[in-house]
């Protein structure tokens, strides 16, 4: 350990000047955040495009419900966002919908663990490229398989979900061989920030497309963003390589610099996976409780908010996809501000690594719980409760500099097998989201039924961060521990025997 110290000092001095630069490492960050973003666009765009292709009023209803109570509410929105447009030529019941906008994260969840397992053996690189290369080709058939009925297009979507498994296990490693200790908050946080990025590029530009018959309607919406990720797959082929290493062009001062930061190459050297010590520790039960909260509160919202706005607020489709995508505006910006917070925080040793994570993770999970509360009290007025969940999806973008990146601390080594199980198990939770609201929504798109929903979600969001601030801490742990590796001790034995 004093060795390294010494070999770290060495290397802050020699490149002190070069930590500033914009260096290959930026380059693979932008491409990640790139990715991702794509990603998210591919994940979202069914929630709006199903807003326009189902027929919302030939949806069978409870007659003794009343479904129109902000018709005639206290406050009402303006002309311009009252419901207007036609509605389309699909009879799906919210149930089935909530099974549609699922499917994808079915496929999601299949291919978590075991890209996760082989991206360590194989490398990242050519299965987030050939997962988002499959995501795109299929992204090409939803509206073609949606006109044979919506079992294909569940089996479209959930093939789909099968290419984007890779996206975020990968992305993951590739941050723990390219990214230094220090910039992991930022860094991290740019990186997932894409994924907000994502859905606010998405959301409104798909409200506009599904408008206007002049774009084609609704398949446009497939087929534009389809465009979009086939381009980042070729360029991402193309500019990123697997680890500084492997780089032909990386600048020797950045290389040495991020080799001797990363301690024992973590992620670019080989070890075999200690799964019963992971699988004994707190620290990443932490990380994957936190996960699942995130996740199941974070889906209730992107999957089921466009159909909020329609059914309850009352906003028409173009408008619906520009307000929809204000909350993740409000998470992106908040998620890269604060995310340096973090690293200055850390940097400066004025509150311990663990202690800045968690409170990280307080905002981003204690923020959109209360708001979820306060959003299903609002009534009739619109406005106000875009309002409280803009702050409140928000503030969610704190869990960037939070239990994010916390894979990245206790084991960089293993950093995306350890993300690829979290990210499957949140998932699985994630993906009950619309199917609960679907089943509490069916037959009463109520301000009650949907107050059910987003407290189910907000309670979720509450028990899961008080699991993670009572066990969670940023100390590598010891079993990823380099000089602990057992082919070391089998090499020394071999040179005894052959002795």
């Amino acid at each position: 350990m004093g060795l390294h110290q010494e070999e770290l000092g060495k290397a802050d001095d020699s490149t002190k000047t070069r930590r500033g630069w914009f260096g290959t490492r930026h380059v693979v960050t932008i491409m990640l955040f790139l990715g991702m973003a794509n990603a998210y666009t591919m994940r979202t765009n069914m929630s709006v495009a199903i807003v326009a292709m189902v027929n919302q009023t030939a949806l069978p209803k409870n007659p003794d419900v009343v479904t129109d109570e902000c018709q005639n509410g206290p406050v009402q929105p303006t002309n311009e966002t009252v419901t207007s447009a036609k509605d389309g030529s699909y009879i799906w019941s919210t149930t089935e919908q909530g099974y549609i906008l699922s499917a994808f994260f079915y496929g999601y969840c299949v291919t978590q663990i075991p890209c996760g397992i082989l991206a360590k053996k194989y490398g990242s690189k050519r299965f987030l490229a050939g997962g988002m290369l499959l995501n795109t080709i299929f992204g090409f058939l939803v509206p073609l398989s949606a006109s044979y009925g919506k079992w294909s297009l569940i089996v479209v979507r959930f093939i789909q979900g099968l290419g984007e498994g890779p996206v975020v296990p990968c992305s993951h490693a590739m941050l723990a061989k390219w990214i230094p200790p220090n910039e992991r908050s930022r860094m991290g946080a740019i990186v997932y920030a894409g994924a907000q990025f994502g859905t606010v590029i998405s959301m409104p530009l798909s409200g506009i497309l599904s408008n206007y018959e002049a774009f084609g309607g609704w398949p446009s919406i497939f087929y534009f963003f389809s465009i979009l990720t086939a381009i980042w797959v070729v360029a991402f082929w193309l500019i990123v390589y697997e680890d500084p290493d492997s780089h032909p062009s990386i600048n020797e001062d950045e290389r040495k610099y991020i080799i001797s930061t990363v301690w024992g190459a973590g992620g670019v050297t080989s070890a075999p996976v200690p799964w019963m010590s992971i699988l004994k520790s707190l620290p990443f039960w932490a990380i994957m409780v936190a996960h699942i909260g995130q996740n199941y509160g974070y889906e209730t919202l992107m999957t089921e908010l466009p159909t909020f706005m329609k059914q309850v607020l009352r906003f028409n489709i173009q408008a619906n996809g520009i307000l929809s995508a204000l909350p993740y505006l409000a998470m992106w910006a908040f998620s890269v501000t604060s995310s340096c917070v973090a690293d200055a925080i850390i940097s400066s040793k004025r509150i311990s690594h663990t202690v800045t994570r968690k409170i990280a993770n307080g905002i981003g999970h204690f923020g959109p719980a209360i708001a979820l509360i306060m959003a299903s009290y609002t009534g009739c007025n619109p406005y106000l409760t875009v309002a409280i969940l803009t702050v409140g999806v928000g503030l969610n973008g704190g869990i960037y500099s939070g239990f994010k990146v916390n894979h990245l601390d206790i084991s960089p080594r293993f950093a995306g097998i350890l993300m690829s199980f979290t990210n499957f198990t949140a998932n699985m939770a994630g993906l009950l989201a619309p199917i609960v609201a679907g089943y509490i929504i069916h037959g009463r798109p109520t301000q009650a039924a949907w107050r059910e929903v987003f407290f189910a979600a907000a309670a979720v969001y509450v028990l899961c961060n008080l699991f993670y601030l009572f066990f969670a801490t940023s100390k590598r742990q010891p079993w990823d521990d380099p000089s602990k590796d057992k082919p070391k001790a089998l090499k020394t034995d071999f040179v005894e025997t052959v002795n």
